[in-house]
């Protein structure tokens, strides 16, 4: 159990929830990679219209983005909606 704000949250729950940010981590990296160029020492470089792209969506305020871009947020946010609710109707 851990406290955050005036609330004591269950393990099972952070881990439910934490399990899905992984696979969401885990989809970008995947993603980022297919999009890089492989080097032969194994690095990955990313082309620099990515760089700018992303360089420019990261320091852009969530309201400012394009509806394009934020439906891949609300995407996103979709998948932890069936854990909370599973965990607000069951405590």
């Amino acid at each position: 159990m851990k406290k955050v704000l005036d609330f004591n949250i269950p393990d099972s729950l952070i881990e439910s929830l934490a399990a899905i940010e992984h696979e969401r981590w885990s989809h970008w990296q995947k993603y980022l990679h297919e999009q890089c160029r492989k080097n032969e020492d194994g690095s990955l470089t990313i082309p620099a219209d990515l760089v700018s792209r992303w360089t420019i969506q990261a320091s852009t305020d969530y309201s400012e983005l394009s509806e394009k871009e934020k439906n891949s947020d609300r995407e996103q946010v979709l998948l932890y909606i069936p854990v909370l609710i599973g965990f607000l109707k069951n405590g």
